[in-house]
C-alpha cells in the first residue's frame, strides 16, 4: 500500500494538490455519470407511458371480447335457491321454472362401542375403504385401536374422501361417525376391518330438480316435464351460462338471465378511462413550461407527443372495423357484403371529446343505442375494442423498441464507467508515487545542503 508524505520537506500540501488533479482526472467520468442518470429518468418516463399503453391494450381486449358481450346478469325468485352468471361464451338470455324436489346429501355411517373398547377391529392391520366405484384405499392402523385411534388413522390418511369422528354417549359408549367429504349417491362409501354393526344413518343422495309436472298418478311426468340430477347442490346445465344452487326443497323456483348492459357499458368507461389516463400521462412527460423554460423528461420525443393525436384522431374520425360477417365467395360491396364496416361517430356509443381534449362515456346513450339494436352495437363494440388493442399494442412495442436501445446504452456507459474506474485508480497511485519520490528528492537536497553549509563554515 502506498503513503502519500504530506509536504514533511516541500511544505506542500500533496493530499490537497492530488485530490484536485483526481477531480480534473474525474470530468469525463462525472460527464458520464450524468449521462447515465438521464437516460434513466428517460427510460422511467417512458416506462410510465408504457404502463398506461398496456392498462390501455388490456381494456380494449376485455371489450373485444365475445364473452363480454354475451355476458348475462342471473336472478332467481327463491331465497333458497342462488343464480350466478358463469359469463361463459355459451351464455344467453333466457329463464326457466322448476321444483326443487330433493337437495344433495353426504353419506353419514355411525358405529357404536361400548366404553372402554380398546380394539374395535378384526384384526387386520389396515382398514379398506371404498368410495362409489373408486379404488380401494387402505388405512393403516397404529397400536391404538380405539375409537378414537381409529378416527385418527383414517384422518391422516389422505385422499380417501371420508372423515371421522368420535362422539361419547351420555351412558359412556363412543360412537364412531363415518361421514363422506362429498355429497351425492356417487360418493356411497363402505369400509371393511371394523367390528360392531354400523348404521347409515344419513344415506348419499342427488339433488334433483323438476321442470313440468307429474300425471295425477304422483309418478309419471307429463309430456315435455323432465327431471336433473347432481351429485351436489349445484346444477350447471338448466339454464346456459347460468349456475344454480339449491338448499332446501322449493316448488314454483323461477331463475332468469338477461344481457348484462351494465357490465358492458362498464367495460366501456373502463376502456374510455384507460385512453384518457394515456393522454395526460403523456401530456405529463411531454409537458413544457414556456415561464420557467423547463421541459418534462419527453418534451422533445415526436413519437411520445404522437401517441396523443393518434388517440384523438382514433375518435374525432369514427369508427371503421373488419366486419365479421363478410363473406370473401361473395362480391365484395359497400352494402350487403363489405369488407370494412364504417360505423361512423363514436357518440353513437357514447363516447366523445369534451373541450379539454379528454374522452367522455355516457352510459345511458350507450344502453338506449344497445336496446334498439343489440347485434349492430355488438359487432360496433368488439371492433372499438379491437381497434384500440391494436393502436395501444402498436405504440407499446415502438416505446418498448426505445426502452430497449436507451438500457442499451446505459450499459455501455456504466461500462466505460467502470473503466474510468480503474484509470482514475491507477492515476492516484501514480500521482502519490510521483509525490512521494519529489519529498524524498527534496529532502535529500536538503540534507546535502547543510552538510554542505557545515563544511563551508569550518573552512571559514
Amino acid at each position: 500500500m502506498s503513503t502519500a508524505i504530506d509536504g514533511l520537506v516541500s511544505g506542500l500540501s500533496t493530499s490537497s494538490l492530488i485530490s484536485s488533479l483526481m477531480k480534473v482526472e474525474a470530468a469525463p467520468q462525472d460527464r458520464l455519470k450524468t449521462k447515465v442518470k438521464t437516460a434513466q429518468t428517460t427510460v422511467a418516463s417512458y416506462q410510465t407511458v408504457n404502463k398506461q399503453l398496456a392498462a390501455l391494450k388490456t381494456a380494449g381486449s376485455t371489450l373485444g371480447d365475445l364473452a363480454t358481450w354475451r355476458s348475462v346478469k342471473a336472478s332467481s325468485s327463491s331465497s333458497s335457491v342462488s343464480a350466478t352468471a358463469t359469463n361463459s361464451l355459451t351464455a344467453a338470455a333466457g329463464s326457466t321454472t322448476f321444483d326443487v324436489i330433493s337437495t344433495a346429501k353426504a353419506q353419514v355411517t355411525t358405529t357404536q362401542y361400548a366404553a372402554g373398547s380398546t380394539d374395535i377391529t378384526d384384526g387386520s392391520d389396515s382398514l379398506t375403504i371404498k368410495v362409489g366405484s373408486g379404488a380401494d384405499v387402505a388405512v393403516n392402523l397404529t397400536s391404538d385401536r380405539t375409537p378414537a385411534g381409529i378416527a385418527a388413522a383414517i384422518n391422516s390418511t389422505s385422499g380417501i374422501g371420508v372423515r371421522a369422528g368420535v362422539v361419547t354417549t351420555a351412558s359412556g359408549d363412543s360412537i364412531l361417525q363415518l361421514t363422506s367429504t362429498k355429497t351425492g349417491t356417487e360418493n356411497t362409501f363402505e369400509v371393511t376391518g371394523l367390528t360392531g354393526t354400523s348404521n347409515v344413518v344419513t344415506a348419499a343422495s342427488d339433488a334433483k330438480i323438476r321442470v313440468g309436472s307429474l300425471e295425477a298418478d304422483g309418478v309419471t311426468l307429463t309430456p315435455g316435464s323432465y327431471e336433473v340430477t347432481s351429485s351436489s347442490n349445484t346444477f350447471t346445465g338448466l339454464l346456459s351460462g347460468v349456475s344454480i344452487t339449491v338448499t332446501k326443497p322449493e316448488t314454483g323456483v323461477n331463475v332468469s338471465a338477461v344481457n348484462d348492459i351494465d357490465g358492458i357499458a362498464g367495460k366501456i368507461q373502463a376502456l374510455v378511462d384507460a385512453a384518457n389516463g394515456t393522454l395526460s400521462e403523456v401530456a405529463s412527460q411531454t409537458a413544457y413550461d414556456a415561464s420557467t423554460k423547463t421541459g418534462s423528461p419527453l418534451s422533445g420525443d415526436f413519437m411520445v407527443r404522437n401517441i396523443r393525436q393518434t388517440l384523438l384522431s382514433a375518435v374525432s374520425v369514427g369508427l371503421s372495423y373488419d366486419n365479421p360477417r363478410f363473406d370473401s365467395n361473395l362480391p365484395e360491396d359497400s352494402t350487403t357484403n363489405p369488407k370494412t364496416v364504417a360505423f361512423g361517430s363514436l357518440s353513437k356509443l357514447g363516447i366523445q371529446l369534451d373541450s379539454t381534449g379528454a374522452l367522455t362515456f355516457d352510459a345511458e346513450k350507450f344502453k338506449t343505442a344497445y336496446n334498439a339494436d343489440p347485434n349492430a352495437i355488438k359487432e360496433a363494440g368488439i371492433g372499438l375494442g379491437d381497434n384500440f388493442e391494436a393502436l395501444a399494442d402498436k405504440q407499446s412495442k415502438s416505446i418498448t423498441s426505445v426502452i430497449t436501445g436507451r438500457n442499451s446504452d446505459i450499459d455501455s456507459l456504466n461500462k466505460q464507467i467502470s473503466e474510468w474506474d480503474t484509470r482514475l485508480v491507477a492515476k492516484r497511485a501514480t500521482l502519490q508515487k510521483t509525490y512521494t519520490s519529489l519529498e524524498t528528492a527534496l529532502g535529500k537536497l536538503q540534507n546535502q545542503s547543510t552538510w554542505l553549509a557545515g563544511q563551508l563554515a569550518g573552512l571559514s
